[in-house]
């Protein structure tokens, strides 16, 4: 039975081992090494084609133009002393990987100069995407060079290369980050300056490191002539170098998911707690502010009480990985501002006040009308509930009405007089002090201030 297992087992691994070797399939070393060498050189069409293709992916990152930026990668020839590197240390050709690093500093010296003259003379400096997402390497970025740099020397040393080269050339993205420095160095922006020239260096270790682990796979013979302790250091400063590298990228990375993190949690948060019967959340901004985490909601709808929101919401924090954030709560106009907030600008701030001003005017008007309307009622049901007793006291009355009536001359800046007024019909014309008695009953009865007596025909 174990015999028969093995056997299966064999069969199985021989089928799959099949499919990854590389038997046949390679070209010889010194075909290998050629191609390599061949790129290597920076000097006269290189060097131009070079600063040619970085002043193309400068205009693709000032026009935040994807294809472009793909062009210049593409006609770039920055690979060559990057995979020479690899390859010298793997085959201990200390004179080769010497000509490499010299070279491809010179190279990236060259493209960084051309990028900042360029954006020097641009008119247009604007900061689009494609330009910020050359600051913030991350491990990702170490594992795009890596695997790059894989499949790249893999692809020199086959004899069926295919389009990996352009494609490893396009997926490690060697140009951006040089235009990024130039763009940095140009509008004195140095976090763009060192974030995109440790993305450059990312991507050139890891091909280079890549390279010389893919040399020493596929057993390339090292020179003749060869140090072995100055050889064992070398792989020393390689390995340190990787490592060093890697580190602070490790960190942002970790930056970035704590924050992706945070920001699926309070939206979670406020998908889950912020239901209000009147009020939505209109939008939310999450932001850092003297080391205090802040998650920031415009309400949009009926005013809340914002002591009260932050007091039944806070405590809820913990539960979603929010504990320790400050809410803050922007609804209507300024006085609905929360007062905790002071990350508003004083242009918003003034909008806010004209916002509220409006409203402030606008009630007011509205409750002066409301209470001529209450009084207006008010004076219309008065007449009829005292009519009889109108009767019995003033028998000379025939019929009685009340109203409220405003005083005003036009062009007059004096408020307008408001008063209570009653008409009356008579049998026989009354005397001053009839209407002075009449009056006083009037405004002791319905309890107006002043009551004026017209006496009608």
């Amino acid at each position: 039975m174990k015999e028969k297992f093995a056997a299966v087992a064999t069969k199985m691994y021989d089928f799959f081992a099949s499919y990854f070797s590389l038997s046949g399939q390679l070209v010889s070393q010194e075909q290998a090494e050629k191609n390599i060498r061949d790129g290597v050189s920076f000097k006269g069409t290189n060097i131009l084609i070079l600063i040619l293709a970085i002043l193309i992916a400068s205009l693709g990152l000032n026009t935040n133009s994807t294809a472009v930026i793909i062009g210049a990668m593409l006609i770039s020839p920055l690979m060559g002393p990057i995979i020479g590197i690899g390859l010298g240390v793997g085959i201990h050709d200390f004179p080769l990987l010497k000509r490499c690093v010299r070279n491809l500093l010179m190279a990236a010296g060259f493209s960084v100069i051309a990028s900042t003259l360029y954006f020097l003379i641009s008119p247009v400096n604007e900061q689009h995407s494609e330009l910020l997402a050359r600051t913030s390497p991350t491990i990702y970025d170490v594992l795009i060079g890596f695997v790059g740099g894989g499949a790249g020397i893999i692809a020199l040393g086959s004899t069926n290369k295919g389009n990996v080269l352009p494609g490893v050339a396009i997926a490690t993205a060697l140009m951006p980050p040089l235009c990024t420095a130039g763009y940095g160095l140009a509008t004195w922006q140095l976090n763009y300056f060192f974030g995109a020239s440790y993305l450059f260096v990312i991507n050139s270790i890891y091909i280079a490191f890549a390279t010389f682990i893919g040399v020493k796979l596929m057993k390339y013979k090292g020179t003749n002539v060869v140090n072995d302790s100055r050889a064992r250091r070398v792989r020393r400063i390689v390995y340190a170098l990787a490592i060093l590298t890697m580190l602070p990228s490790i960190y942002l990375t970790y930056t970035m998911i704590k924050q992706n993190t945070y920001t699926m949690n309070a939206d979670r948060f406020i998908r889950d707690e912020c239901h209000f019967p009147d009020t939505q959340v209109l939008n939310r901004q999450i932001y850092t502010k003297d080391g205090e985490q802040c998650l920031s909601m415009t309400l949009i709808g009926k005013t809340l009480p914002i002591d009260s929101l932050r007091l039944a919401l806070s405590s809820k924090l913990k539960f979603y990985g929010l504990a320790g954030t400050k809410l803050i709560f922007i609804q209507g106009g300024a006085d609905a501002v929360d007062k905790q907030d002071n990350n508003y600008s004083p242009a918003v701030s003034d909008i806010y006040r004209i916002a509220q001003s409006t409203i402030t005017r606008q009630q007011s008007t509205i409750d002066s009308l409301e209470r001529i309307v209450i009084a207006g009622r008010e004076t219309t049901t008065a007449a009829p509930a005292i009519a009889p007793e109108i009767k019995v006291i003033f028998p000379n009355i025939k019929r009685i009405g009340i109203s409220t009536t405003v005083f005003s001359m036009p062009g007059d800046t004096v408020p307008a007089d408001t008063a209570t007024v009653a008409m009356v019909h008579t049998e026989h014309r009354f005397s001053q002090a009839e209407k002075n008695k009449l009056a006083e009953y009037l405004e002791a009865r319905l309890g107006y201030k002043k009551i004026t007596v017209v006496e009608m025909k």
